[in-house]
């Protein structure tokens, strides 16, 4: 029979509002027709990993394999309900805000983490000049790499309170949170063009070893697709996380609407 998990409750925190991404700035965000700026999709994420973390703990970090995708906003200050239920081994979990459903997912946690090539993904740096996003900046087969970026000491401590993870697990352990696989490879996209706002739509993230608090982390990132719905302009990654320059710690699908309609039609 299903297992239905408790509630998991968050105050929801925009950590985006000064970012260059103005889909999380209130004026702009209302253009858009949102009530304000938006929660960044990657921090949901990271108050839906709290499930299977606080369900299978370290094993989880270590080959955890985890999906979502991001349906209406989550707003600064309202409150966030995490809700799971447990079926088989299979976690399903639904994000509730402001009494909409925002986001839906499932963990589980495989046996073995797959194996995976480091020379299966290609090594690049990012664009030495950022120029603004064009038809070619995605195209499909691309490879895209992120400047490496390190959370430790008062960093990592900062990035577990704005994501409002209680888990002691990560402090304990010296620990890297799942969740900042996720911040880097939206750097995917911010680290080559220069885009006007845009959102975070879905992801999938295979983890494969779990991150070190202070790891040096990078993407490295094929374009997969990159199409037209709806007016609106997806692009979707296919990437390897990689801590140190030596260590896969996760395989990611990520899904972007990198131009929403309003702007592709301007």
């Amino acid at each position: 029979m299903p297992n239905r998990l408790e509630t998991y409750r968050v105050a929801a925190h925009n950590t985006a509002k000064q970012s260059e991404n103005k889909m999380h700035d209130d004026t702009v965000a209302r253009r858009f027709g949102f009530s304000g700026g938006l929660v960044p999709g990657v921090d949901v994420f990271a108050y839906m990993m709290h499930v299977p973390v606080a369900r299978w703990g370290r094993d989880f970090l270590s080959r955890g394999l985890v999906e979502a995708r991001f349906i209406k906003p989550v707003y600064d200050g309202e409150t966030a309900d995490v809700d799971a239920t447990e079926h088989n081994g299979l976690l399903t979990i639904e994000v509730f805000s402001r009494t909409a459903l925002c986001a839906t997912g499932t963990a589980s946690l495989p046996a073995a983490a797959p194996a995976v090539s480091l020379s299966d993904y290609v090594q690049v740096a990012p664009v030495a000049e950022r120029k603004p996003v064009s038809p070619t900046t995605f195209e499909v087969g691309k490879w895209l790499g992120t400047t490496p970026r390190r959370w430790a000491g008062q960093d990592a401590t900062d990035y577990l309170t704005d994501v409002r993870e209680t888990d002691p697990i990560f402090t304990r352990e010296r620990l890297g949170h799942p969740g900042l696989i996720q911040r880097v490879m939206n750097r995917v996209l911010v680290d080559n063009t220069i885009l006007g706002p845009w959102i975070h739509v879905g992801s999938r993230m295979q983890l494969l070893s779990a991150a070190r608090a202070g790891d040096e982390i990078a993407a490295r990132a094929k374009v997969t697709a990159n199409y037209e719905k709806n007016g609106h302009r997806f692009v979707e990654l296919d990437a390897l996380v990689v801590a140190n320059g030596t260590t896969p710690i996760a395989q990611c699908q990520h899904i972007a609407i990198y131009q929403p309609r309003e702007q592709a039609a301007a």
